[in-house]
């Protein structure tokens, strides 16, 4: 197993991430949050901040830095703080104060006086269900058998029927590093040094929210403490800090505090789900409906797709309806969280195929596997490959699936349930370009854009630039997050081995035969010869062969360069892709107090060829650590003021040592390479994906409670 690259700098505290970077002169920045969730802002009294010690500058909707909307190819627009005096939610970032010390900006920016004409919030899902609208970009979706004119008919015709609601909560990607930025500017120069998913998606941002060329951004992201999709865009720090920065000609730093976090950034959406199956007496699918209604923010910018994220793909069905419909909330906005759709989505779909095996008297697994789809319902293209079946073998082996008995166990005062689940994540890539430099020194420079927030791909780019130029892993330097590297684009959506790798393979074959032209063109040391690449040495057909830095230097040059690169083609309109899975997890539930406790998870999972183990296992402990989060721990409380009641880490419960115990992954290994070179397929999310709901349906083999939203607490099982 091969040990990430970074982990050493990470943990003797040598990385340095964004707010630790220091300068000369530097001054510190701090926001100013709303206090009412709707409303317009009608004076800002700034006039006791802008007297304070140390204070160099207060800006407001009414003393605007020179900021615009930003724009970018991926994303679109992406909203910027300070622009208008509108307030949609409590939290909103409203006022930025500069000040030689972080305590007195800090300070002053408590002495900012604000006045709002208040318009009423609305703040609660369940309350704003009855005005739900239609998702934008998401169309209902329905797939009839031939002579069915209704998917209600195909349920009425069904032998079973469950038919049910699910609720999960709203959740905080609450990330170790809260989001943060320096920025410099020097000969008109921007330099951001800020945690995020794609540097030069960030530096594009930047250039266009301050109305500078591309050219003259830079921003650099090497360590990430942290992302899972909340650091896709640009924060709010970063373009506070890049303009101020410019108005006053000195750095500025500028970082959230930990409950700044929870309203100054994105999150993932509260959802309800009501879900249909209706069942042939032997398990089959008749008929599919799973209508989803999710919260997003009042500018409506963000859909969590739970529905056509599960159940469009999940299960062989004969009919099958789709619909999605968002409720605008006055609430902080939503965006993607680690899985995004397919995280609470599998909480409702696989809770219900659980209800369903329990009311056809059949085994969760068989129930399952009887269903296993060759091909999302309605389109021809088959999966690329699929190996699910495979994965509840190995895991209900493993995991001793076979001594579950429908009504749990009890060990002394403890009941005892076993709980499982599917796990499906599509398999994507995005574009990516890498450059490969060979230098004389036999040394190896891989280096593209793109992030590594925790994911290792660090350390891959290394692994498989050394099996594509056949040198020794030790011989390459890896570079990431920063915006002068070729594009990567962002590192999420499990997506970077894919895309990055694959572009390591071609920059791979475009470098050497680059190398291969110096050696053989006339003056080169292997002139006139045909020539070959093999176990990192160039060969002539008379026998005689040079390592590419003996090649380099006797044409005297220090390096040749070449870049790759790779993007999604024609493939995806030949097959589907996705990642499979299957989980695993036993809980117990004391009988008395009715405190619930994972004691045994084992995930099993198919992503295709997996390059780096120990960082693969990691990655997959970690999401289903996450899905255990999302379980029994995690959820964002609103008051009715809009304001969150428990935005901090003492209150907003996530997982500790303590609760999570003997935890396992296994892989089964098949390369995919109809979807990329590399023959891998996406793994940071699907860890996630179908945890919550092995978790409920453990605790409803063990105590005969079904609790039909997240995250399952002690007074849901209370029961008498």
């Amino acid at each position: 197993m091969t040990s990430r690259l970074d982990g050493p700098l990470k943990v003797t505290g040598q990385a340095k991430y964004g707010a630790d970077h220091n300068f000369p002169g530097m001054a510190y920045g701090y926001l100013v949050l709303s206090t009412i969730a709707h409303g317009e802002i009608e004076t800002m009294d700034v006039t006791a901040a802008k007297g304070a010690p140390g204070v160099l500058g207060v800006y407001t909707p009414f003393d605007r830095l020179e900021l615009s909307t930003a724009r970018s190819a991926l994303f679109g627009e992406t909203w910027v703080p300070l622009q208008d005096r509108e307030v949609a939610y409590y939290g909103q970032p409203i006022g930025f104060v500069v000040a030689e010390t972080f305590e007195q900006a800090r300070d002053a920016a408590m002495l900012v006086e604000v006045g709002y004409r208040a318009r009423p919030a609305l703040t609660s899902l369940e309350d704003g269900l009855a005005t739900a609208e239609e998702a934008p970009g998401t169309e209902d979706l329905a797939v009839l058998a031939e002579g069915v004119e209704s998917i209600e008919e195909a349920l009425a015709a069904s032998s079973v029927v469950v038919e049910q609601t699910y609720r999960t909560a709203t959740q905080n990607h609450a990330a170790m590093e809260p989001h943060s930025a320096v920025a410099v500017w020097e000969s008109g120069a921007l330099t951001v040094y800020s945690g995020n998913q794609g540097s030069d998606l960030q530096a594009a941002e930047l250039a266009s929210a301050l109305g500078v060329d591309g050219a003259s951004v830079r921003a650099l992201n090497p360590f990430v403490g942290g992302a899972f999709g909340g650091k896709a865009r640009t924060s709010a720090p970063a373009f506070l800090a890049a303009a101020a920065a410019r108005v006053l000609g000195r750095p500025v730093k500028a970082a959230l505090t930990r409950e700044q976090v929870f309203t100054a950034t994105a999150g993932r959406a509260a959802t309800v789900q009501k879900i249909a199956l209706g069942a042939a007496e032997d398990g089959t699918l008749i008929a599919v409906r799973h209508d989803s209604w999710c919260a997003t923010a009042a500018d409506r910018s963000f859909v969590e797709p739970t529905s056509h994220g599960t159940s469009r793909e999940w299960y062989a069905t004969q009919n099958l309806a789709l619909s999605q419909r968002i409720v605008p909330l006055n609430v902080p906005p939503t965006t993607f969280m680690r899985a995004p759709g397919e995280a609470p989505g599998s909480f409702a779909l696989e809770s219900a195929i659980d209800e369903l095996a329990v009311a056809l008297g059949m085994d969760p697994i068989e129930l399952r596997r009887r269903n296993s789809s060759i091909a999302p319902p309605g389109k021809d293209l088959q999966w690329s490959s699929k190996h699910l079946d495979e994965c509840f073998q190995v895991g209900a082996q493993r995991f001793g699936w076979a001594q579950r008995s429908p009504g749990g166990r009890e060990d002394g005062d403890w009941l005892v349930g076993m709980g499982v689940a599917t796990a499906m994540f599509p398999a994507l890539r995005f574009p990516a370009t890498v450059e490969i430099t060979l230098r004389e020194d036999e040394t190896v420079v891989i280096s593209t854009s793109g992030a590594d927030p925790g994911t290792g791909l660090l350390t891959v780019l290394a692994l498989v630039g050394a099996e594509s130029l056949a040198v020794p892993v030790e011989r390459i330097t890896p570079r990431l997050g920063d915006s002068a590297f070729p594009s990567g684009g962002m590192s999420g959506g499990s997506t970077a081995t894919a895309s990055a790798g694959s572009a390591v393979m071609v920059a791979a074959v475009e470098v050497i035969d680059a190398l291969l032209a110096l050696a053989s063109a006339p003056g080169g040391p292997l002139a006139g010869a045909e020539l070959s690449y093999e176990d990192g040495r160039v060969l002539a057909e008379d026998g005689r062969s040079m390592s590419f830095g003996e090649v380099l230097r006797a044409v005297g040059r220090e390096s040749v360069s070449a870049t790759g690169s790779s993007a999604p083609g024609e493939e995806l309109t030949k097959h589907s892709f996705s990642s499979f899975g299957a989980q695993f997890c036993e809980v117990r539930v004391h009988k008395w107090t009715r405190e619930t406790r994972l004691s045994r998870m084992l995930g099993v999972f198919d992503c295709g060829r997996i390059i780096n183990e120990k960082a693969a296992r990691s990655q997959a402990l970690g999401g289903m650590i996450w899905g255990v989060s999302a379980a029994l721990h995690e959820a964002l409380e609103f008051e009715g003021s809009g304001r969150p009641a428990n935005g901090d880490l003492a209150g907003y419960l996530v997982p500790v040592n303590a609760d999570i115990p003997e935890a396992d992954v296994e892989f089964v290994r098949y390369p995919d390479t109809l979807h990329n070179a590399v023959g891998s397929k996406g793994l940071g999310e699907i860890g996630t994906v179908g945890v919550a709901a092995a978790v409920a349906n453990a605790v409803y083999n063990a105590t005969g409670v079904r609790v039909r939203h997240i995250p399952i607490t002690i007074e849901d099982l209370l029961v008498q």
